[in-house]
C-alpha cells in the first residue's frame, strides 16, 4: 500500500469524529481510472442535497441551454396558455420578462388553461413541519413569485415591504411571540402570517412559502398583468399541438440550483423535463426514465425520489456518485461544471468554508437532519482533478464537527497528492 493511501486510511482509522455516525467516502483518480481510497462506498446514504447532481445531469440532458416556459394555443380571439413548471415567471432572483411580457401585451383575450393538478405540491418524504421555510416551497406547474412572498425592510424604514403586495393584508402583528431580533410566520394549511420585530431599525429579507391552487394563480397573474384571466379546463387543449414561448436560460436555473442548493428550482428543473419529454407534468416519469436511459450504467441502482434530495426516500452510494461525476466531467467543460459548484472560500454554499489561497474543493453540499454530504472535484497542489463524494448519515454529534474532520481530510488529500 502506498504511502499517502495509508496515511489517508489511517486518518480516516483514527478519526473519532467519523466514529460516531454512518461514514462512506470514495476518492477516485481520472487519470489513472483507478480508486485512490474508500471505505463503504458500495452502502447506500441518504443523500440530502447531493440529490441536485443528478437533477443537474438529467435536466441539462433533457432540456440543454433552454427552457420552454409557457405552452399556448390560438382560437379565434382568444389566447389558451399553460404552464411548464418553469420557476422563472415573476421570480425576484431570476429576472425573466419574457412571459410576463408576451401576456401582458398579447392583443387576444386570455385564458388559462388549468393543469394544476398535474403536479403534487410536496415531494414524497417530505416533513410535514417544513411548510413555513423557504427550503419547501410547494412545486407546481405554474409558479408565480417564486411561489413566495418576500419580506423585506431597509434599516431606514420603519414598516417593512410585501412582495406580492396581494398579500399584505394576510399579515398580521404578534406582540406575544418571544423572538431575539425578527419572526415571520405562516400558519399550518392557510396564507396567513405573523410577525414579531424587535428592533425597528433591523435589516432584513425574508421568503415565506405561499400555498398555491389554480384561483390563487389567476389572481396574482390577473393582478400584475392587470388583465381579465379565464379558467379553462385543460383537457379541451392538451392534445394540440400547442406553439411553445422560451423564457429563462437554463444556465442560471442550473447554477442556482447548485450553489445557493435551491430546492424550488431542483424540483422545477425535474417538472421541466418532464414537459419536454413527455409534455406531461410527471417528476415521477422523468426520474424513470432517467433511471433506464441516462443512469442504467451506474454501479448501483439510485433509489431517487425527488429533484431537491428534501425527501429520505432517496439513497445512493458514494460509488455510483463518483460514476455520475466522471459522467459530467466527461460530457461537460470544466469552465461550465466548475462555475457551477459551489467552490470553497469563494462562492455558494462553500463561500465560508475549505479557504485557500487557491480554491481547491468544487463540490456539492448536502445537509438534512443526522445528514451531511459532500461530492465533487478535488485539485491537489501537483494540479490533479480527483472525484470525491462524503456522505454521513446517523451522525450524533454537531455538524460543525463533522464538517471539520471533513475539512482536514480534503485539505490532507489536497496536499500530498
Amino acid at each position: 500500500m502506498g504511502t499517502k493511501r495509508a496515511a489517508l486510511k489511517k486518518s480516516f482509522k483514527n478519526s473519532d469524529t467519523f466514529a460516531k455516525g454512518h461514514t462512506g467516502f470514495m476518492l477516485y483518480d481520472p487519470e489513472k481510472q483507478k480508486t485512490v481510497y474508500s471505505s463503504n462506498e458500495d452502502q447506500y446514504f441518504i443523500p440530502a442535497s447531493n440529490t441536485k447532481l443528478f437533477t443537474f445531469y438529467v435536466a441539462q440532458k433533457i432540456l440543454g441551454d433552454s427552457v420552454i416556459g409557457l405552452k399556448y394555443t390560438e382560437r379565434g380571439d382568444s389566447l389558451i396558455f399553460w404552464g411548464t413548471g418553469d420557476p422563472s415567471f415573476l421570480h425576484a432572483d431570476l429576472k425573466s420578462s419574457a412571459a410576463y411580457d408576451f401576456l401582458k401585451n398579447h392583443p387576444k383575450a386570455l385564458y388559462y388553461a388549468n393543469n394544476f393538478d398535474q403536479v403534487v405540491a410536496l415531494g414524497p418524504g417530505w416533513s410535514w413541519d417544513w411548510y413555513n421555510y423557504y427550503f419547501a416551497t410547494e412545486r407546481s406547474s405554474f409558479p408565480v413569485f417564486g411561489n413566495v412572498i418576500r419580506i423585506s425592510k431597509d434599516p431606514a424604514d420603519t414598516a417593512f415591504t410585501v412582495s406580492p403586495y396581494q398579500f399584505r393584508d394576510y399579515i398580521t402583528e404578534d406582540t406575544t411571540l418571544a423572538t431575539p431580533s425578527y419572526r415571520f410566520s405562516r400558519q399550518f394549511q392557510r396564507n396567513y402570517y405573523t410577525y414579531s420585530i424587535k428592533d425597528p431599525s433591523l435589516e432584513f429579507e425574508i421568503d415565506r412559502p405561499f400555498i398555491l391552487s389554480d384561483s390563487l394563480v389567476v389572481r396574482l397573474l390577473e393582478d400584475t398583468l392587470q388583465r381579465q384571466i379565464q379558467l379553462v379546463p385543460f383537457r379541451d387543449y392538451y392534445r394540440q399541438a400547442p406553439q411553445t414561448l422560451k423564457t429563462v436560460a437554463a444556465d442560471s436555473l442550473y447554477k442556482r440550483m447548485l450553489q445557493n442548493s435551491d430546492n424550488f428550482i431542483a424540483e422545477q428543473l425535474l417538472i421541466l423535463s418532464s414537459d419536454k419529454l413527455f409534455d406531461s407534468l410527471d417528476i415521477d416519469a422523468v426520474i424513470k426514465y432517467a433511471k433506464k436511459n441516462f443512469l442504467a450504467d451506474l454501479p448501483d441502482e439510485p433509489q431517487w425520489a425527488d429533484g431537491s434530495g428534501l425527501s429520505k426516500h432517496n439513497l445512493f452510494t458514494p460509488r455510483s456518485i463518483i460514476a455520475l461525476l466522471q459522467k459530467i466531467d466527461r460530457e461537460y467543460p470544466d469552465e461550465k461544471i466548475l462555475n457551477y459548484l459551489p467552490t470553497g472560500g469563494k462562492t455558494g454554499t462553500l463561500k465560508n468554508s475549505y479557504k485557500a489561497e487557491t480554491p481547491y474543493v468544487h463540490a456539492k453540499t448536502g445537509s438534512l437532519s443526522n445528514v451531511s454530504c459532500l461530492s465533487g472535484y478535488l485539485i491537489t497542489k501537483s494540479g490533479k482533478k480527483l472525484y470525491f463524494s462524503f456522505m454521513h448519515n446517523n451522525y450524533v454529534i454537531p455538524v460543525s464537527a463533522l464538517r471539520s474532520e471533513m475539512e482536514r481530510i480534503l485539505w490532507q488529500i489536497h496536499s500530498t497528492y
